[in-house]
């Protein structure tokens, strides 16, 4: 087994703000209804930008969402009735997004099946108790339809968010948490990986991420993989810092960005981005 780790330094992100932007969002969606020719409207009666129920009852196991793409005047009656057949139905077809639960006090669970360069994607979505989200449960599997086992994998991650916050409440001097809040498992016919996130507070008041990618061969393919392994580490080693670098750059210049709005500021500000994303100010 290869163990390749780094870690990277990222501006703390205050938990009670999170937590009071979560459950404005999920009140707004809450909130929301049906409108005309399927598109999904907030109680102000403004539509979310992207966002059309293209089958099923919004908000209800089973809704299919998705955005109907542009067609030639006078096709809009034709197109809404293919996009209701259901994403992946034929090549024309929009991807969509089904709704499997949606109870804003327990959970919420949505599923994907996207088509992309001949693979075939499903990907599934769960969040706990998404007004005080306490945990993001993530699963994913692809196979390209006649390309037998080597095109095929699957992977299920966990992020455990009330483990994630007592890490970071710690004293800096303490040890970091024995396990780790996020972790994630991909599985391939001829390899296996593991990717752990696992935080601690700095002096500064900053957070330290360490990202530790382990992977191994499967079966009588593991010698094979140690050796490829053993001339690979160098790349591995750098991608994995070059992603996590890159990744903790682009959390902090979005925090950076954010102006720490609360209560009704907060949800007015929340339900502009959902209407029009890209001239919403930063929250």
């Amino acid at each position: 087994m290869a163990r390749f780790a780094h870690t990277v330094t990222v501006a703390a992100l205050d938990r009670g703000w999170f937590e009071e932007a979560a459950g404005a969002l999920v009140d707004l969606l809450d909130a929301s209804r049906e409108g005309p020719g399927g598109s999904v409207v907030l109680a102000d009666g403004r539509p979310v930008d992207g966002l059309r129920l293209l089958k099923g009852r919004h908000l209800r196991p089973g809704a299919r969402y998705g955005e109907v793409p542009a067609e030639p005047e006078g096709a809009g009656e034709v197109l809404v009735e293919h996009a209701g057949a259901g994403a992946g139905d034929s090549p024309g077809a929009p991807q969509a997004v089904v709704l499997r639960t949606w109870r804003p006090s327990h959970s919420v669970e949505v599923e994907s099946l996207v088509e992309e360069d001949g693979m075939s994607l499903k990907v599934g979505l769960r969040l706990s108790e998404p007004r005080r989200p306490r945990a993001v449960e993530l699963s994913l599997s692809g196979q390209k339809p006649g390309g037998g086992s080597l095109y095929r994998f699957s992977g299920r991650g966990k992020a455990d968010l009330a483990a994630w916050w007592a890490a970071v409440d710690r004293l800096p001097s303490a040890p970091p948490a024995a396990r780790a809040p996020v972790s994630g498992r991909a599985v391939h016919r001829l390899a296996k990986a593991r990717l752990t996130l696992t935080p601690r507070p700095a002096e500064d008041g900053s957070w330290r991420i360490t990202v530790v990618l382990s992977v191994r061969g499967r079966w009588l393919l593991r010698p094979v993989g140690a050796v490829v392994l053993f001339f690979a580490r160098g790349p591995v080693e750098r991608g994995l810092r070059e992603a996590a670098e890159s990744a903790a750059e682009e959390w902090n210049t979005a925090l950076a960005e954010l102006t720490p709005l609360h209560g009704e500021a907060l949800r007015a500000e929340i339900a502009d981005a959902l209407v029009n994303p890209d001239g919403s100010t930063a929250l």
